[in-house]
């Protein structure tokens, strides 16, 4: 009989936890996403052994999405099945995340943020994932076309009907998130979070001051695409790999993302991460983590390596006032 899954009991010790905001919930500082990797086409046993080598090192929080796959909803099944398998005893020592928002389903009420899309969305990610409830249940984008207020009240329904234990967003901007936050207090909802991309060459975030704000306000934030869709890695340091994001998907990044000055800010910030004892992915993720306003950091990954290397992220040493200065020479934030 084939043994089941036991946790390293040392798992704990690997990684750092923060908390989210102001709320007395605390995230790893790596977070694993199910976004690519976890869809129909991948191997199951590839998927398991993926997530086991994240709880092993401390990563309790795994990030779903409605739509992730391909096809959508395939990333939640397949997480399903794992859970069941290996993680079902350890469901309270995991913070389970998904998400609604983008298209989903055919027709008017498969996207965007009305009430009617979101909490359909909530039940149909249950059944796949089998769960009871989700500890983070998202909006996944801004919808103009839906009231504030209606999309904040779904999210508080699914709160006080049990089916998650927090409400979250997810690529909102400052005012909206501002907005978001003052309609989910009124509504005594537990809202913890916003979701948002940034990395050392996507600094949005601290453009638009929605980073000092949202710490300010005891408003979690939590970040995909820290290693910007993998530039941020040794990959692309002498060219574009055959088997590359970039040549055999195309749609988040093409060849023209990767002109001369993108390889050359790649190579000057990779010979600093060496003299940090780091790989370039380690020092990228660190450097989003440096000074405790983000409390997680989402990475992707196709083999449990990759997860590996990135955990020694969150044990990293601090950066030095002259590393900073010469990451922001490198790639500043215009």
């Amino acid at each position: 009989m084939k043994k089941s899954y036991q946790a390293a009991e040392d798992r704990y010790q690997k990684m750092a936890y923060e908390k989210c905001g102001k709320s007395g919930l605390k995230m790893p500082r790596v977070s694993l996403g199910l976004w690519h990797n976890f869809g129909e086409s991948a191997k199951i046993d590839n998927v398991r052994t993926m997530c086991r080598a994240a709880f092993d090192n401390g990563i309790t929080c795994f990030d779903i999405a409605n739509n992730y796959g391909p096809p959508g909803g395939a990333a939640e099944e397949n997480f399903g099945k794992v859970l069941k398998s290996d993680f079902a005893s350890y469901r309270d020592q995991m913070i389970i995340t998904t998400k609604a928002g983008y298209g989903m389903w055919p027709g008017p009420y498969g996207d965007g943020g009305s009430r009617k899309y979101l909490l359909a969305s909530l039940d149909q990610s249950l059944a796949r994932t089998g769960l009871e409830y989700f500890d983070i249940f998202y909006h996944h984008r801004m919808d103009p076309d839906t009231p504030l207020e209606e999309t904040m009240g779904a999210l508080d329904q699914a709160v006080k009907s049990g089916k998650a234990l927090y409400a979250g967003i997810s690529n909102y901007d400052l005012p909206t998130t501002l907005k978001a936050a003052k309609i989910l207090s009124d509504l005594h909802c537990p809202f913890v979070v916003n979701q948002i991309q940034y990395s050392i060459f996507n600094r949005s975030i601290e453009k638009s001051g929605l980073k000092k704000k949202a710490a300010k306000e005891g408003i979690g934030l939590v970040c995909f695409s820290p290693l910007a869709q993998g530039l941020l890695t040794d990959r692309y340091l002498k060219g574009i790999p055959k088997d590359s994001r970039i040549k055999t998907d195309g749609r988040f990044l093409t060849e023209k993302n990767l002109t001369a000055e993108r390889m050359a800010q790649i190579n000057a910030l990779n010979d600093i991460a060496k003299t940090r004892g780091q790989t370039l992915a380690q020092m990228a993720l660190a450097w989003v983590l440096r000074d405790g306003d983000i409390a997680s950091v989402i990475i992707g990954a196709s083999k449990p390596e990759q997860i590996l290397d990135n955990v020694k992220a969150a044990q990293s040493a601090a950066f030095t006032k002259e590393e900073l200065d010469a990451i922001d020479k490198i790639a500043p934030a215009l």
